[in-house]
């Protein structure tokens, strides 16, 4: 198996999902962390596979010693809270209001002149900044109709239990301490989500304190729902990462039909016109309503039969569809 091949060929993929959630509706996330966070998620995972540090630190082409300073330096860093100047220059304006560009440049003035320029510019492109006049003393806004900086933290608070609720479910189970380590959010703000979720009945909470324990026997993000689609995506990503996870583990890369572990990539190559169009493109409608149906007569049954905690398998079936024209190839 050409492993790096591969690796490489995967980090690549991941890239264009992370460029394109980045700056999805907008939004500029911050992006800062992403080196030292992959570093320090794979080191700890190739280290819980049970290899050595020293033949962990040679992976990554460091000396020993460097890999463990690298490794306290990261784990130090990584939890620190992520801020752009996109961010604080929509805020300032937010607080600010009708605000003239010698004004924003001189409250930034210990950046470069040059990107304050670019965000500004960035900000009206993106419709969220209006902008008046010339030169120097032009005026920057925000737009009212798409007024993102007051409701930011309002669809913080609405994409945040979708992903609560389904990083529990898919855990099994989660502690109050476990999840604050995974989510770079304020502790407020999970535990408003996490009082949310348990009082809707979406989660249940035995314990206390960090060490409190939640569990969810169920997941779902209808498929019209105008909220949640950032846990449908991560939830719809990790069964595909766990799928070939799975067969990695099993060490060995054929298939064979009797297979409950794996995935299947078919391409249709058609064309309007062609007689087998209209089926091509139905393929997720069809196969959505049939596993839907499925879903919903497992969980009936599991409602009048509860499914003993030592005997559960969960089965995750993912499915995805794409159409793409050979430009966008």
């Amino acid at each position: 198996m050409n492993a790096k091949l591969l690796i490489d060929a995967i980090v690549r993929q991941t890239t264009v999902l992370i460029a394109q959630l980045s700056t999805a509706a907008g939004i500029r996330a911050p992006l800062a962390h992403i080196a030292d966070q992959v570093f320090l998620e794979l080191s700890r995972e190739i280290e819980a596979h049970g290899v050595a540090r020293k033949v962990a630190a040679d992976m990554f082409g460091l000396a020993i010693r460097t890999y463990q300073k690298k490794v306290q330096r990261v784990t130090e860093s990584v939890g620190a809270r992520g801020r752009t100047l996109w961010q604080d220059v929509l805020e300032h304006l937010q607080a600010s209001g009708a605000t003239s560009r010698r004004t924003v440049l001189n409250r930034f003035e210990r950046e470069d002149p040059i990107v304050v320029g670019s965000v500004l510019n960035d900000l009206v492109s993106s419709g969220l900044v209006y902008k008046t006049g010339f030169g120097e003393s032009c005026i920057f806004g925000i737009t009212k109709e798409t007024d993102r900086a007051q409701t930011l933290r309002e669809q913080r608070r609405e994409s945040l239990g979708p992903i609560v609720w389904v990083m529990v479910y898919r855990g099994g189970s989660m502690t109050r301490g476990g999840l604050r380590e995974q989510l770079p959010v304020e502790p407020d703000e999970l535990e408003e989500a996490l009082c949310t979720l348990v009082a809707e009945g979406r989660l249940t909470m035995s314990g206390e304190g960090d060490g409190a324990v939640y569990r969810a026997s169920e997941f779902l993000v209808p498929v019209d729902a105008e909220v949640g689609w950032e846990a449908a995506v991560f939830d719809h990503f990790q069964a595909v990462v766990r799928a070939i996870v799975g067969k990695v583990r099993q060490g060995r890369a054929r298939s064979t039909a009797s297979d409950v572990i794996g995935g299947a990539t078919l391409t249709f190559d058609v064309y309007p016109g062609h007689p087998r169009h209209e089926q091509a493109l139905g393929l997720l409608r069809r196969v959505r309503s049939e596993v839907n149906e499925l879903w919903n007569e497992v969980e009936r049954y599991n409602q009048e039969h509860p499914v003993p905690d030592e005997t559960w398998h969960r089965v995750s079936f993912y499915f995805g569809q794409s159409v793409a024209v050979p430009d966008e190839e």
